[in-house]
């Protein structure tokens, strides 16, 4: 029997080639051709499995054979979980690729903010030779004070690479490790405005949920030390634009790191984009030809769990909120 896999996206031909490179015996794949509707709704109808990053409960309605809706990261805030669970149908994320490809722009992120790594570059490729203008207020993360907001698979990982640094490292979660685990990892908890107050470079990696939306705003920049570093690889929505907009533009923090936005793609005329503290990229931490290899053999992992009648890994749940300033999955 061959089973068929939707990837509901319009993807080129190197991308499919490889994610397709880790495509096992017994699948067939289908993709998103057209702009027309109708198509969605057709293949939807006749896949066994779903690779996707949004899915609504109207089109889960339409997925009469599917088996398991695999997300192609891991913020699955997008696909209606509940509708999915209302049909029997258990929605997975892949963390492979993901994680480790955010924890690594997210470090690119802070040494460039810190090096100012943009305005050498620029300088350079005008016929500039700036080789002692930076000095002044280039800066090494050794010794820094770095504090992670999220410590769930990928604040972890941006923990792993920090550390050889030599930066000490905070965190802040709705629940905390167990002393020996954060002696392992080398990580001290604090509150959140504690860890806002104290860090030299505040980095985000947080699910957006209902607790999570502008988890970061107004008040919490203006906590925030004037010297200090914002970066955001997790959502958009978690940081109030506007407030940050404000923070950086009359330098109540130093700047700020972004690869996600409250819309993406994200307007020409954000105001963010035409401030000279701030670092962007399009939303592509996990943009990678490794992090697609990794992450199809993840998917099809699952994919032939489910065939062999076994339970397939890392299924979420919806959320929900757990504390004020903060969200979790059930479970």
């Amino acid at each position: 029997m061959t089973y068929q896999v939707f990837y509901m996206a319009r993807s080129p031909q190197s991308h499919r080639e490889a994610m397709l490179s880790e495509e096992p015996p017994g699948f067939a794949n289908t993709w998103i051709e057209t702009d027309d509707p109708a198509e969605v709704t057709a293949k939807l109808a006749e896949a066994d499995f779903v690779v996707t990053g949004r899915l609504a409960a109207e089109q889960i309605a339409l997925a009469s054979r599917v088996r398991l809706i695999q997300h192609f990261g891991v913020g699955y805030e997008q696909v209606d979980v509940e509708a999915a669970a209302a049909r029997g149908i258990p929605v997975a994320i892949t963390p492979e690729g993901t994680c480790v490809g955010v924890a690594e722009h997210t470090v690119l992120m802070i040494l460039a903010l810190y090096k100012h790594l943009t305005e050498a570059h620029n300088a350079l490729k005008g016929g500039r030779w700036i080789h002692a203008e930076l000095r002044s207020i280039s800066l090494m993360l050794e010794e820094k004070r770095v504090g992670i907001v999220g410590l769930g698979r990928i604040g972890r990982e941006v923990a792993k690479r920090l550390r050889p640094f030599d930066v000490e490292l905070l965190y802040t979660d709705i629940r905390r490790l167990p002393p020996e685990e954060e002696a392992t990892l080398g990580l001290r908890f604090h509150p959140l405005d504690e860890l806002l107050a104290t860090s030299d470079v505040v980095t985000l990696h947080v699910f957006l949920g209902e607790g999570s939306r502008h988890l970061i705003g107004e008040r919490e920049l203006a906590l925030m030390k004037p010297t200090a570093v914002l970066i955001n690889t997790s959502r958009g929505s978690v940081v109030d634009e506007p407030a940050l907009y404000r923070a950086l533009r009359d330098r109540r923090i130093a700047a700020a790191g972004l690869d996600v936005f409250v819309e993406e793609p994200t307007p020409a005329g954000n105001p963010l984009l035409a401030l000279d503290n701030v670092l962007v990229t399009p939303h592509m931490a996990t943009g990678t030809r490794d992090a697609m290899i990794k992450k199809a053999r993840g998917w099809y992992t699952n994919f032939q769990r489910v065939v062999r009648g076994e339970a397939p890994i890392n299924v979420v749940r919806p959320y929900r909120v757990v504390e004020a300033g903060a969200s979790r999955p059930v479970g």
